[in-house]
């Protein structure tokens, strides 16, 4: 019989709580040192348990302040309404730009996704048990007893010297010369293009985007009160480059968001020869190029992937990214390098959050210092490879004839399109009452496009579990196939 890890018996004792009511929403929670007294466990058992209770939606960190029960860690299960197309899946959507409008459904949607004993096919998050969480956690530990030593203006923008200087030298390691100068540190990569979009365009603009994307692009547009331009995506060469030249003969766009990289959630690794076409028609049109590089270092081959930004000379890219996809979710620690609209961005930090807090700045840089990171991430490319073939053969072999699904070629999610006829919201409906979450593909688009798609998260240890769960949505697309 398998033995339960301490640190999930000791997060699910603490889910319980919540779902009791001892611990309500809003409330702060133990800190990890506390809480490791407390409780009579390591400081690594805490902080693992609290990296699966934030990844599954049920806590969150605030920075420098600890870690809360988040608002919406009781709330319903109450199924999301069906979206309504915003036009006939027929329209001729690549000649017009979108207003965006899928905020809610997104969080709608990963509420659910996230909720505790679910099993996480739907998941936006890798795996927090893949992370050096104990290391880390020492590194923390020191800096936070060593607290006194350091001033408020620690934290101001750019962010830590020695960070800025750790992240420099890893793009070097890759091939790119970066000037540790040009780098921002943000809170997650989140904030890193929310900024860098909002220093290169307008309420109103028009934003190129690849579709489908991540929602956390089209969360910056909608932000912003601008539009989005959806441009035909190919699943192995990435955004249509020529399309996107042609649209710009018949209307103004102020910048193109884009992940060359291991896309979420098509997977594709943009050809070398596409990026440099890509980012010659920037400098031809003198068109921002706002670059999310967040899956880059989860790659399966055996290089690092370019980046756009090595191809950029006249500081058009704004390259964003963060360490919370291949180290560690739980400190949201991003950065931008924006080429040069450098100076506007390092203002826009400051005003919209004024700083990142520097210890765990300081805690990463440390991790970095001390060597291991690449031994890390090959562990982690390796799981994810194996655990992608996996995913790949199961879903073929248990949804019905007529799926279809992609190859990834980096990162940690599949795209999965069903069946025409099978309605993918419906699926996450179903999926959610046997406890199994899956993410639809109407949160990957400004319009209801993929309304026949799913994203698959493979980033866990395969097991008995994922495969019955697969075997249950299976059924379910075969049901909903008629």
């Amino acid at each position: 019989m398998a033995v339960t890890p301490l640190y999930k018996e000791f997060a699910e004792q603490l889910a319980t709580s919540i779902r009791e009511g001892v611990l309500r929403p809003g409330e702060r929670i133990a800190s990890v040192r506390i809480a490791s007294q407390q409780h009579k466990v390591s400081v690594t058992t805490v902080v693992r348990a609290y990296e699966l209770l934030e990844s599954r939606g049920i806590i969150e960190s605030h920075p420098q302040s600890g870690y809360f029960v988040r608002e919406q860690a009781q709330a319903s299960s109450k199924p999301v309404t069906r979206a309504r197309a915003s036009a006939p899946e027929d329209h001729p959507a690549w000649q017009e730009s979108t207003e965006v409008d899928v905020s809610r459904l997104v969080l709608a949607t990963l509420k659910t996704i996230q909720q505790d004993g679910t099993v996480p096919l739907g998941s936006p998050y890798p795996n927090p048990a893949l992370f050096p969480s104990q290391r880390l956690a020492q590194y923390a530990g020191r800096i936070a007893r060593s607290a006194s030593q350091s001033s408020v203006f620690d934290d101001l923008p750019p962010g830590h010297p020695e960070l800025l200087r750790q992240i420099a030298r890893r793009y070097l390691e890759n091939g790119l010369k970066v000037d540790p100068d040009e780098i921002v540190v943000t809170v997650g990569a989140t904030e890193a293009i929310n900024l860098c979009l909002q220093a290169v365009a307008r309420p109103g603009d028009t934003i190129a985007v690849e579709t489908p994307t991540f929602y956390a692009m089209l969360h910056a547009i909608e932000r912003l009160g601008m539009r989005a331009l959806e441009i035909p995506t190919d699943a192995q060469r990435g955004i249509d480059v020529g399309a996107l030249e042609e649209r710009m003969k018949t209307q103004p766009v102020a910048a193109c968001m884009v992940m060359p990289n291991f896309q979420n959630p098509l997977g594709f690794r943009m050809p070398d020869s596409e990026k440099e076409r890509l980012v010659r028609l920037a400098a031809q049109t003198q068109m921002p190029v706002i670059e999310n590089a967040v899956y880059s270092e989860l790659y399966y081959g055996n290089a690092h992937p370019s980046s756009l930004k090595n191809y950029d000379r006249e500081g058009l890219v704004l390259h964003c990214s963060s360490f919370s996809k291949s180290l560690t979710s739980a400190y949201r620690i991003g950065w931008a390098m924006p080429g040069r609209y450098r100076d506007q961005v390092e203002k826009l930090k400051f005003l919209n959050t004024l700083a990142t807090p520097t210890a765990p700045q300081r805690a990463i840089a440390e991790y970095l210092t001390q060597g291991g990171f690449e031994r890390h991430l090959r562990r982690v490319r390796r799981s994810f490879a194996q655990q992608r073939e996996l995913m790949r053969h199961f879903v073929l072999r248990f949804f019905p004839a007529g799926t279809r699904v992609s190859e990834p070629e980096g990162g940690y999610v599949l795209w999965v399109e069903l069946p025409g006829e099978v309605d993918a919201m419906e699926l996450y409906r179903r999926s959610l009452a046997l406890g199994i979450t899956v993410a639809p593909g109407r949160i990957f688009a400004a319009t209801n496009r993929y309304s026949h798609f799913i994203r698959l998260n493979y980033s866990y240890p395969w097991s008995r579990e994922i495969e019955q769960a697969l075997k249950l949505v299976g059924k379910l697309v075969q049901e909903l196939a008629g």
